[in-house]
């Protein structure tokens, strides 16, 4: 008996020795100091993938540091390996790169975001200023995809740890991700740069009905009334009918939206607004996409002027369109997030 009870005791002394194994001990602050004393310590590590060079250049030389050094490969039947070409151990790693079609964008960043991880970056970032496949939000119509939701999963399956991007197509994608997204806005650049155009009798127009929160924003930070354009379409990128809602007559008109693809609506909308009496017609757009014969449709209509952000490069020259870098606005982005601090203060929210 006592033998017996002798082995019992040892027997609870190993598995209660077992448990302090298993059982996670609690966290100290001791710990968490540490913990944040090694991410101040992280170093600042910036790239970029082909689409975005010259948009890297610039945000670099706003923040005064060098762009990392990186490669990217093509095999001879297409196939690339991006490759760092220097140690990012322990660095909080910004991989920079705008995701227009075709595909291999966003398979290049996927590709920097895996070689990141496996290289054991601190944190893994991706500055992506346009999201391509963010119109595909929702299922407008059976047996479609969500695109938006699976370049989301995309993202996080490659091991990014945050996303910075500007001006999503719709706001709720940013509910897509199960990490950090800082979502920045065009207008912190554009309503500042329309105030000083100083043009009298203004009123913002959206070119259709799911633009008008953003026209809505628009129209109260500058004081002016607001128009909506309704639109029908008979399929993708085919306007069926347009109308215009509200008063144009006498007024410069500034159309305000996210981005500008073949320029159908935009153009469309101008005319139109011309149409009714409107003394010139603007367009200010986050992302210039400008496919097919966007160019041709923007020298053809009535507009004045179209600006555009620099999140995509242009492919050619237009005396209509203008581009307004942004790379100050998203290198402060960047600098906040490495030292944690809030950047709501550099848009209009």
């Amino acid at each position: 008996m006592t033998v017996f009870k002798s082995n019992w005791i040892n027997l609870s002394i190993r598995l209660y020795d077992m448990t302090k194994i298993f059982l996670p001990l609690p966290q100290s602050q001791d710990h968490n100091s540490k913990k944040e004393e090694m991410s101040k310590k992280a170093p600042l590590k910036i790239f970029s993938c082909t689409k975005s060079v010259d948009l890297t250049k610039r945000i670099c030389d706003s923040l005064g540091v060098d762009v990392g050094k990186s490669s990217c490969p093509v095999f001879s039947d297409g196939e690339f390996e991006p490759c760092y070409e220097e140690t990012i151990r322990g660095s909080h790693v910004f991989i920079i790169q705008s995701t227009p079609p075709p595909a291999d964008n966003l398979m290049e960043l996927l590709l920097m975001i895996d070689a990141a991880k496996r290289a054991s970056a601190y944190k893994t970032i991706a500055v992506i200023p346009y999201f391509g496949y963010a119109r595909q939000d929702r299922k407008d119509k059976p047996r479609v995809s969500i695109g938006a939701k699976l370049i989301a999963d995309l993202l996080s399956a490659a091991g990014a740890d945050r996303i910075i991007t500007m001006d999503l197509h719709a706001d709720q994608i940013q509910g897509f991700f199960n990490f950090p997204v800082d979502h920045l806005y065009a207008s912190s650049m554009f309503i500042p740069f329309i105030g000083k155009m100083g043009l009298e009798n203004l009123v913002v127009a959206s070119p259709d009905v799911g633009g008008t929160k953003r026209a809505n924003t628009y129209a109260k930070m500058l004081g002016t009334d607001m128009v909506i354009c309704h639109k029908t379409r008979a399929k993708a990128n085919v306007i069926d009918s347009m109308t215009v809602i509200g008063d144009v007559k006498g007024k410069n008109v500034i159309i305000v939206d996210d981005l500008i693809d073949t320029a159908g609506t935009i153009s469309k909308a101008a005319d139109l607004m011309m149409e009714k009496g409107a003394i010139s017609v603007r367009a200010f757009a986050a992302h210039g996409v400008l496919s097919g014969p966007a160019y041709e449709k923007i020298e053809n209509s009535a507009l004045t002027e179209v600006y555009f952000t620099d999140s995509i490069q242009g492919k050619k020259e237009s005396p209509k369109i203008k581009y307004i870098p942004i790379a100050k606005a998203m290198g402060e982005a960047i600098e906040r997030v490495y030292k944690n601090q809030s950047i709501s203060s550099l848009y209009y929210g």
